[in-house]
């Protein structure tokens, strides 16, 4: 029934205009079906009435994508091409989260206008779900808050739950604040982020996380360290997080003596109070259905019951929220709890062949996860967590501890000293969590490459199988076929691994001046002269910049430009810890940003805001500041701009993320010179571009830092522009790892792969 009503959801999502049709088909399927078993004999009776059962089960989903349909289609079919500026009335049902651009949230569209036009606005009086994507924020921007926000939108994917995808164009409106319990619970989260916020980080910003979920106070240089050694599902409200919940609840009344009854209302009671604490939104609501289902197969001593209770539980969740078939939140969910229940005992009794019972149920638990969500994960990020066993069982001890005190630290931050004590007794097991993280990930081999797509997907699979056909006692055939399934992949791993980095690092050139790493959607350019190194920001994540610099042979960065601090120019800084000497940086803007300025200065580097003039040496070439002019606002307008040339590096303009706006007024006022051998494209080649400034400089080669993003990112226009010039591209997408040198004069550009 759960297979089907996951099919049917999938299937319905992807092609929602035949929902209504697919309905009055399964119906009539389930009619029939309920027919022929009621005149068929046993065993076929029973199998007649299993297939009307899940032909309604598919029915009701196709039903309730139908009926969402006409809303949907109708603020899908608004004319919001072109950049339209649009006027939005939205109520916030989801948290909301940083994100590189600033914060993002789901939310309700109730009504739309095409700019200030209210006379054709168009109303939506049950709301429709969208994702809102803002650089800014507003005070009392929370679950619950009514707001309005102007900005552009485009259409979401086929089988997303949002329709659009809309970007705020400044800081949204507030209408009406969260009210009511919405407004508690935020009051609630915001008293315990202020009281560990004088704590050391980074567990001060962990403790949040454990508790309710909330990651603002996570850096980005933390939050890379736990997602490598597969300790992030600790920072979002998980399964583990309500099962807390509700075992702490049914254990007090059982110690009040109270009755089984009143135990498990109390243990609901309490999950559902959790639930509007952390906020109610449909990832919660989910973790909070499986939760509940693997205690009461727990509490049971049946996990037979347990895997009844999880499939009629997704079951529900599907027809209720038929876009949950596409989430691979979701997926995780469900595959982690069930080989919780099904998986976790076998490997146990396997284990505990070669170790004592305790140590081999404290294996089972973490390996029983990673080998059931690992193929599923692959999907998202083509990479191993190679220690993730050992750093959940390191954690494991501290991750109640810190979610319970940080619970007891949020419902006490109001009570003066009583919030901030429990506060710090919180941050003790999340600062050991915190540095679990940050050593696990550190180690050699921490993360390793695998396949990405279904094929990663189905080779993790078999893998993750062999595995556990090694441990749980099987045939002598399998567990020779399981050996020698791991034994290629280990050689595969070696391969592709270490053994291929050091492959990989001779066979890439030495004599370069400009690299361009591929690290994804970001900046992280390298130039060197006479045995200095300077890099022009450092991408999203601290991982791919190590990587960049070992295959380049870069241990020591003279000069680190950081253009601005969005995260995909500054999340990867916590790479470069105790290796820089100066620091050029853009106007701060947030205590985030002056922290990790400070942790720079405190690892040794001298750290410097960048103005219009300043200038020194790079080895034997120069390095001069264009923009931005002193006092500027913090900002895209307010990126450091800088011009590299001399002996042995092509001159070079690197933009950072500057507009058509910020391009035009830095001409005008910048003493320029009239060509550049190469430019690094602003802002990942948008189409928010000085045109004339290009074709003043007219660059023989443009370097387009990017990788996989929903901006369009390189636009068409700028594309068709430079081309136009007669300027080569090299983008890091397509090209790969892109290093630029000079032969004898002549510009000289390598790329890891061959542009398509």
């Amino acid at each position: 029934m759960a297979g089907a009503a996951w099919i049917a959801a999938a299937v319905a999502t992807l092609n929602p205009g035949g929902a209504g049709a697919a309905a009055l088909v399964l119906w009539a399927a389930a009619l029939l079906a309920v027919l022929v078993a009621v005149r068929a004999r046993q065993p076929m009776r029973t199998w007649w009435a299993l297939g009307a059962v899940s032909a309604a089960i598919a029915a009701a989903v196709c039903v309730h994508v139908a009926v969402a349909l006409p809303a949907r289609e109708a603020l899908a079919t608004l004319e919001i091409d072109g950049g339209r500026s649009l006027t939005l009335d939205l109520d916030i049902v989801g948290k909301v989260e940083p994100s590189p651009a600033g914060v993002r949230f789901d939310a309700l569209v109730t009504r739309v206008a095409r700019g200030d036009d209210t006379v054709g606005a168009v109303d939506f009086p049950g709301g429709v779900p969208v994702v809102v994507r803002s650089a800014h924020t507003s005070a009392g921007l929370d679950l619950g808050a009514r707001i309005r926000v102007t900005g552009t939108a485009w259409r979401a994917d086929a089988g997303d739950r949002a329709v659009l995808v809309v970007d705020a164009a400044a800081a949204p409106e507030m209408v009406e604040p969260p009210a009511g319990v919405l407004a508690v619970a935020s009051a609630l989260r915001q008293g315990l982020l202020d009281a560990t916020s004088g704590l050391p980080q980074p567990g001060a910003g962990l403790v949040s996380g454990l508790a309710v979920g909330d990651t603002t106070g996570v850096d980005a240089s933390l939050d890379a360290a736990m997602k490598a050694s597969s300790l992030s599902h600790l920072t979002a409200v998980s399964g583990a997080n309500c099962a807390l919940v509700v075992a702490g609840a049914f254990g007090l009344a059982a110690l009040c003596r109270a009755r089984r009854g009143i135990r498990v209302a109390a243990g609901v009671a309490a999950l559902a109070g959790f639930v509007v604490l952390v906020s109610p939104e449909p990832s919660v609501v989910r973790a909070a259905a499986m939760a509940l289902i693997a205690m009461l197969g727990l509490l049971l001593g049946r996990p037979g019951a347990g895997l009844s209770l999880l499939a009629a539980a997704a079951t529900v969740l599907l027809v209720l929220d038929p876009w949950l078939a596409l989430s691979l939140g979701f997926a995780l969910s469900a595959v982690a709890t069930g080989a919780l229940l099904v998986g976790a005992g076998p490997l146990a009794d396997g284990l505990a062949r070669w170790v004592p019972r305790p140590l081999a149920l404290a294996i089972a638990v973490p390996l029983a996860a990673q080998l059931a969500c690992g193929p599923l994960i692959v999907l998202i990020a083509p990479q191993l967590s190679m220690y993730g066993v050992v750093a959940n069982m390191l954690a494991a001890p501290a991750a109640p501890l810190g979610t319970i005190l940080g619970l007891a630290a949020c419902f006490g931050a109001g009570v003066p000293l009583l919030g901030s004590g429990l506060a710090a007794l919180a941050w003790l097991p999340a600062a050991w969590i915190a540095a679990t993280a940050t050593t696990i990930s550190a180690l050699p081999g921490a993360v390793t490459p695998w396949p990405e797509g279904w094929g990663g997907f189905a080779a993790l699979a078999v893998v993750g199988a062999a595995v556990a056909a090694l441990i749980i006692p099987v045939r002598r055939r399998l567990r020779l076929l399981a050996m020698a399934t791991v034994s290629v992949t280990v050689a595969v791993a070696l391969a592709f691994g270490p053994v291929g980095s050091i492959v990989e690092r001779t066979a890439t050139p030495s004599s370069w001046a400009i690299a361009a790493c591929d690290i994804g959607q970001g900046d992280a350019v390298l130039i060197r002269s006479a045995g200095a190194t300077a890099l022009i920001d450092t991408g999203p994540d601290p991982g791919l910049l190590r990587s960049c610099l070992d295959r380049l042979g870069v241990g020591r960065i003279d000069l680190l430009v950081l253009t601005h601090f969005d995260l995909d120019h500054s999340g990867g800084v916590d790479a470069l810890r105790g290796i820089v000497g100066s620091v050029l940086h853009g106007p701060v803007d947030t205590p985030d940003d002056q922290r990790l300025l400070d942790g720079l200065s405190a690892a040794g580097a001298r750290v410097t805001e960048a103005t219009v003039g300043m200038g020194g040496a790079l080895g034997a070439a120069r390095w001069r500041v264009l923009w931005p002019r002193a006092g500027a606002p913090p900002g895209n307008d307010a990126s450091v701009v800088v011009d590299i040339q001399g002996p042995g590096v092509p001159s070079a303009l690197f933009l950072g993320d500057l507009s058509a706006e910020g391009q035009r007024a830095m001409r005008s006022r910048a003493l320029m010179p009239l060509s550049y051998a190469v430019v690094k494209v602003s802002h990942h080649g948008s189409r928010d571009q000085d045109p004339e400034l290009y074709r003043r400089i007219r660059a023989a080669l443009a370097l387009i830092s990017v990788g996989e993003n929903t901006y369009g990112h390189p636009r068409a226009e700028t594309l068709d522009m430079l081309t136009a010039l007669g300027t080569r591209i090299a983008r890091t997408d397509l090209e790969g790892l892109l290093l630029v040198g000079e032969d004898d004069g002549a510009l000289r550009l390598w790329h890891e792969h061959a542009a398509t």
